[in-house]
């Protein structure tokens, strides 16, 4: 498989490491991706192999919250363009299915589209979409929607459009349900707590600190402390509960509970794109391939 200079970019991204140190791990791999980040991490290359996909697509997140704050939903919203994002059209379609989604209790995009955009109306959401599209002339997807039920309390945050918090918390007040929120917008943790970590993904990390650390040259003994250790750490960096409060770094997220004898249940974060892989146009390679074609 031909490695193409936006293969190479991508990877560069997701892991910092240099242009040819990528080229080799995409030979290596024959052009996956995926494959090439676990390699570089194992070989300590990659400085920071992000976990989500990379953001490439535009639109929104919308929320809404019950008023008894026992009921919410996060809805992503896509379209092409980041200019379309922002045309009142658009943000008005996605503010206005986020409140019907409230309102009915629909759990997936399929019963959503089939919903009346109003109450009372003849038109569906999917009807509605199809005539933005052709109004703003660009692809519009409604991708997701999730519905929070409260254990203790809802309360949201957005970053701007492009990140939206729901979180179930008990304890505390509102001040500190924001924090926690906007915590989680900023910090990205996978999880709660360490027993909700996917055994998948643990066996994965456990994997590479083990390749990372056999290169130490070091006893099987030590290597076994040093992976305990990576282990241990990150897990602090992907849970809730071992996070620093961004607010205070000196503190973490379970001694900020614990002052105000509080708790979080569940959380959700979305964030527009995430693992979406946005196509990338290559004129000359387009032209070259109409080429071949013509002369072929």
């Amino acid at each position: 498989m031909a490695i193409t200079a936006s293969m190479v970019k991508t990877l560069r991204e997701r892991t910092g490491a240099g242009m040819m140190e990528c080229k080799k791990a995409l030979t290596a791999t024959n052009g996956d991706i995926e494959a090439a980040i676990e390699n570089m991490r194992k070989s300590g290359q990659a400085k920071a192999a992000k976990k989500a996909g990379r953001i490439a697509a535009d639109g929104v997140i919308t929320q809404a919250i019950s008023d008894d704050q026992q009921r919410g939903v996060l809805i992503e919203v896509n379209c092409e363009t980041d200019f379309v994002a922002k045309d009142a059209n658009f943000t008005s379609f996605a503010n206005t299915i986020t409140q019907r989604a409230l309102q009915t209790g629909v759990t997936d995009v399929e019963q959503l589209m089939a919903l009346p955009l109003h109450a009372g109306e003849e038109t569906t959401v999917e009807e509605a979409r199809q005539a933005l599209v052709a109004k703003l002339g660009e692809n519009l997807q409604v991708r997701r929607i999730t519905q929070h039920h409260a254990s203790g309390a809802l309360v949201g945050y957005q970053h701007g459009v492009r990140i939206g918090v729901l979180i179930d918390y008990s304890g505390g007040d509102a001040t500190l349900g924001k924090d926690l929120a906007m915590h989680v917008a900023a910090s990205n943790p996978l999880c709660v707590t360490e027993d909700q970590v996917p055994a998948d993904v643990l066996d994965k990390e456990r994997e590479i600190a083990t390749a990372q650390a056999r290169d130490s040259g070091k006893p099987a003994a030590i290597i076994n402390k040093m992976v305990t250790g990576r282990l241990r750490k990150y897990l602090a960096e992907i849970t809730l509960l071992g996070q620093a409060f961004i607010k205070d770094p000196s503190t973490t997220i379970t001694k900020l509970l614990n002052t105000q004898q509080a708790s979080v249940h569940s959380f959700t974060r979305f964030e527009v794109g995430e693992g979406i892989q946005k196509k990338t146009e290559n004129f000359r390679d387009e032209v070259m391939a109409q080429a071949a074609a013509t002369h072929g």
